[in-house]
C-alpha cells in the first residue's frame, strides 16, 4: 500500500460543463400538482428558476477556483483514494483538527468554516485558539473513491481518518462532525482515544426513544413529540436502504433530478427556514449539488444507509471530552449516558441542520470554545 500524499486540484472538463448546460436546457419538466408550498415536494416553479440560474448565472468555474484556493490532497489508505484538504493555519502551535462533513453533503459543507478555525484573529477570534484545518471527503462522496464492496460503516471510515491523521504527523488533534460526521467523529475518538483530545458535534446525542418514556417527564414526554414532528419528510434511511440503485440513475442521468433530490434534502434539514437559500448561500448549494454531479456520486454515497439495518440517533462515546454546538433537541442527562459531556450549548442561533454553511463564524466561535476547554 502506498503511503504517497499527493497534491491534487480540481479541474472538470469544459465538455463536462457543457454537457451540464446541455442537460439542463432539455429538461423535460414535471407537471405541479395538486397542493399548496411544498407539500408534494419541490415546487416546479422554484426547481425551474434554480435550474435556469445553474445553466446561466451560476459560474463553476469561478468556484472551483476558489475550491482549488485550499491546498487538496490524495492518498490511498485501505484500498480507498482519499481526497482531502489540508489548511495549515498561519500558528504553527494550532491544534489540529479533522471535520467530517454530513450527508448529502460533500467538503464543501465547511468552506466558509476554513477561515475562521485556522486564522481566528481574521475574525475577531483570538489567535491562541487556531486550528490546523483537515477537510476528508468521505468514501463514496464527492472526490474520495467509492467503497467497492458492502459492509462499510463509521468505524472503517474512523480508521481511514486515523491513518490519516498519522501520515500527516498529527499525534494529538480533536475531531469534529455533525449529521454522518456526528457518528463518525465519535467513532474517531473511539479507535484512537491516544490521539483525539475531544469531539465536537453539531447537535443530535441524547434523543429520546420509545425506551426512555417510563422515565421521562412530561415536559420531556412533548419535547419527544415535537422531535418527532422534525424528523417528518421523505424517509431517506428507508428509501436508500432498499433501492438506492434504482435511484441513481435517475440522478446520474438528469442534472434536475439530482437537483430536484438535494434540494428537497435541504429544505427538510432547514427547520426555520421557508427554502434553502434563506439559511444558505445559493451558490454554495449549488456548488456541493455540481460536486455530486461531476462526480457521479448520489449513488455510491448513499453507502451509510443500504449497509445499515435501519436509522438510530447517534450515541457518542466516553474516551474523550464532547461539546455540541446545540445540546436540543437532545436531552443532556440522556446524552451523560455515553457521553462526557463538557459542553452543552443553549439558544444557539441557526435555523438549518448544516450550521457550518449558514453560520460560519458563530459555529467556529462554539468550536473553538469547546476545545479551549481542553487545551
Amino acid at each position: 500500500m502506498s503511503e504517497e500524499i499527493r497534491p491534487f486540484r480540481i479541474d472538470v472538463p469544459q465538455a463536462e460543463l457543457d454537457d451540464l448546460r446541455d442537460r439542463l436546457a432539455r429538461t423535460r419538466w414535471a407537471a405541479q400538482l395538486p397542493g399548496e408550498g411544498w407539500s408534494r415536494g419541490v415546487p416546479v416553479a422554484y426547481l425551474k428558476d434554480l435550474a435556469a440560474y445553474w445553466r446561466d448565472g451560476y459560474d463553476w468555474r469561478a468556484h472551483e477556483a476558489r475550491l482549488n484556493a485550499f491546498p487538496q490532497f490524495m492518498t490511498t489508505i485501505d484500498g480507498q483514494d482519499v481526497h482531502f484538504l489540508h489548511v495549515r493555519s498561519p500558528h504553527p502551535d494550532a491544534l489540529p483538527l479533522i471535520l467530517t462533513h454530513g450527508w448529502p453533503n460533500s467538503f464543501v459543507e465547511f468552506v466558509d468554516l476554513i477561515g475562521p478555525l485556522t486564522d481566528p484573529g481574521a475574525y475577531g477570534g483570538d489567535p491562541a485558539q487556531a486550528f490546523h484545518v483537515v477537510v476528508p471527503s468521505v468514501p463514496g462522496f464527492g472526490l474520495s473513491s467509492a467503497p467497492r464492496e458492502t459492509g462499510w460503516d463509521v468505524t472503517r471510515v474512523a480508521r481511514l481518518w486515523a491513518e490519516l491523521m498519522d501520515r500527516l504527523g498529527y499525534r494529538r488533534y480533536g475531531a469534529q462532525g455533525g449529521d454522518l460526521g456526528a457518528y463518525v467523529a465519535p467513532a474517531l475518538a473511539a479507535v484512537a482515544p491516544e490521539r483525539v483530545v475531544g469531539v465536537h458535534i453539531d447537535s443530535g446525542l441524547g434523543i429520546p426513544t420509545e425506551d426512555d418514556l417510563p422515565e421521562m417527564t412530561e415536559g420531556e414526554r412533548a419535547f419527544f413529540q415535537q422531535v418527532g414532528e422534525w424528523a417528518k419528510g421523505v424517509d431517506h434511511h428507508a428509501l436508500l436502504r432498499a433501492a438506492p440503485q434504482t435511484f441513481a440513475y435517475g440522478w446520474n442521468d438528469s442534472p434536475v433530478a439530482l437537483l430536484a433530490w438535494l434540494t428537497q434534502k435541504f429544505k427538510e434539514f432547514g427547520y426555520g427556514v421557508a427554502v434553502p437559500e434563506d439559511a444558505i448561500d445559493r451558490d454554495l448549494l449549488l456548488t456541493n449539488v455540481s460536486v455530486y454531479w461531476f462526480t457521479g456520486t448520489s449513488g455510491s454515497s448513499s453507502w451509510p444507509m443500504y449497509d445499515s439495518e435501519g436509522f438510530a440517533w447517534p450515541k457518542g462515546q466516553s474516551a474523550v471530552p464532547t461539546g455540541l454546538y446545540s445540546g436540543p433537541p437532545g436531552i443532556r442527562r440522556l446524552a451523560e449516558r455515553h457521553n462526557d459531556i463538557v459542553h452543552w450549548g443553549e439558544n444557539r442561533p441557526g435555523s438549518h441542520h448544516f450550521i457550518a454553511m449558514e453560520l460560519p463564524a458563530v459555529f467556529a466561535e462554539d468550536i473553538r470554545e469547546f476545545f479551549g476547554k481542553l487545551r
